[in-house]
């Protein structure tokens, strides 16, 4: 059987959930305005690829492999990340939307989410060390035992990590979302 491979290609305006994605390789293919909405992307590798203003939301990505992927004004609502090939995982968020998605146990030192919405998001038991999250919206964002250090969180909002039951060691915050760090002793700042 011929293995799928496909390199250096443009998608766009593909609506993947009529004409599901051929499982296979993708290598430094960009895909633009495309719907891959309750998509199985299960299996499929995608290394050095760019997603430009698409809808991932709910895709199922159980041993994908995201290598060095680029993500860019997407909608990506409810995704499993810890479900993907561990091996390699890497990628950058920009203007995404990451609400209620899951990076569970996941490896992603030195990711980059700028501008970005995770809303109960569960970044639990993560090594996100040296992560850049550059003014994102954390609301409801779960960090419990996760490696926080040398993690930027200067212009990030909404944030509750609570110091005692994860690393935050160097880990770089501002003032007023710096009282984040406080949330679970249940005490009212005043910041006049």
């Amino acid at each position: 059987m011929e293995k799928n491979y496909r390199i250096d290609e443009i998608f766009e305006d593909v609506d993947f959930t009529i004409e599901p994605l051929v499982s296979g390789e993708y290598e430094s293919c960009t895909f633009k305005s495309c719907n891959f909405s309750g998509s199985n992307l299960s299996d499929l590798k995608f290394i050095d690829c760019r997603f430009l203003d698409c809808n991932l939301s709910l895709a199922k990505l159980n041993n994908t492999s995201l290598r060095d992927a680029v993500f860019t004004s997407c909608k990506m609502l409810g995704l499993r990340f810890d479900m993907c090939n561990d091996f390699g995982l890497s990628f950058s968020f920009e203007g995404c939307v990451l609400n209620d998605s899951s990076f569970y146990k996941t490896v992603l030192k030195k990711t980059v989410f700028k501008d970005c919405t995770l809303h109960n998001t569960d970044m639990t038991e993560c090594d996100l060390s040296g992560s850049l999250f550059e003014k994102c919206d954390l609301k409801g964002a779960v960090f419990s035992s996760t490696n926080l250090e040398k993690c930027n969180f200067e212009t990030a909002i909404n944030y509750s990590i609570n110091p005692e039951a994860n690393k935050i060691k160097k880990a770089k915050f501002s003032i007023p979302s710096v009282i984040g760090l406080l949330d679970k002793y249940d005490i009212k700042i005043n910041l006049k």
